[in-house]
């Protein structure tokens, strides 16, 4: 129902990305710069500069966003109505999906519920856990799914799975084959850590703290911006690495990597699914909400 140049031009800004705005979309990168083109062509405004590293709305894209959000909730309004004529789920969902979660949980969740309800269309934006909290404040999703609490007030908050995180080795390397580790031995490795703004990252960062041992004395030889980048690195030998035990299985059946355990640490973690405080959801959202927290007892 909605203008399809105008679901291109929300997707682009709520990534601030022509290159993820095409992976969520399914469309190749150039189809959505000609969608954008043909929109700014059709209003008269530039709606994204393009200059720096990343892509930013102009003043003219960030109006245009505020209307297009807009009407795209009263679309899912109308059809949440329509679909309560026959007492079928259906319409559009928008989620958010912190990192780990987009790539390891969320696709089996997402299967099973879509198997369940057929007449749900999905839109999936992932980031960080602070990106998605921010895309939930400004509503350009109804309910995301992240890893750890969010640093607001304005969410309301409930556990859907439990997650732990590991310090994974290269199987090369010279603590491998030991039952454990130091907590002091961690200062005297490279490791590669998630970028500022990840809950994973904080989680850690929190569980070194109250175990004692100073973030100023780690070598954190790199930052990067996913688990599987994380888990590249630790098998190109870059570094160690802590990531979510959801998402080495692959590596760990192919060989590439071991996880080991440290003396005193342990990081555990919840997998919460949020939405901003207020009513209650209806209709789609609260169909998933119903599925997703049943995922706890399923355990996935």
């Amino acid at each position: 129902m909605e203008n399809y140049r105008l679901k291109v031009f929300r997707a682009v800004a709520e990534q601030a990305s022509f290159r993820k705005a095409s992976e969520s979309l399914h469309l190749s990168q150039p189809a959505v710069s000609q969608h954008i083109h043909a929109l700014e062509e059709e209003l008269g405004f530039r709606l994204f500069d393009r200059s720096g590293t990343r892509t930013a709305l102009t003043p003219a894209g960030k109006l245009l966003l505020k209307y297009a959000e807009r009407s795209a909730r009263v679309l899912d309004e109308a059809k949440l109505a329509l679909a309560k004529l026959d007492g079928e789920v259906s319409g559009e969902l928008r989620l958010g999906a912190s990192t780990t979660v987009a790539q390891y949980i969320l696709p089996r969740i997402l299967g099973a519920f879509l198997k369940d309800n057929p007449r749900v269309t999905l839109s999936v934006v992932s980031g960080n856990t602070e990106e998605i909290v921010g895309l939930l404040l400004r509503e350009s999703i109804v309910m995301g799914m992240i890893e750890g609490p969010p640093l607001s007030k304005e969410v309301h908050v409930e556990k859907f799975l439990d997650d732990t995180m590991v310090l994974i080795v290269p199987v090369s390397h010279e603590w491998v084959g030991a039952t454990s580790v130091p907590l002091q031995a961690l200062t005297e490795v490279p490791l590669l850590f998630r970028e500022q703004g990840s809950g994973s990252r904080r989680v850690v960062e929190q569980a070194l703290r109250k175990a004692g041992l100073p973030l100023n004395r780690l070598h954190i030889r790199m930052e990067l911006d996913s688990t599987e980048a994380i888990i590249s690195g630790v098998e190109a030998g870059l570094g160690l690495g802590f990531v979510s035990a959801w998402g080495i299985n692959k590596a760990f059946r192919l060989g590439t990597v071991i996880p080991i355990r440290v003396d005193n640490l342990e990081i555990h973690r919840d997998l919460t699914l949020i939405r901003k405080l207020g009513p209650a959801p209806e209709g789609v959202a609260a169909a998933f909400q119903r599925f997703a927290l049943a995922q706890k007892a399923r355990g996935a």
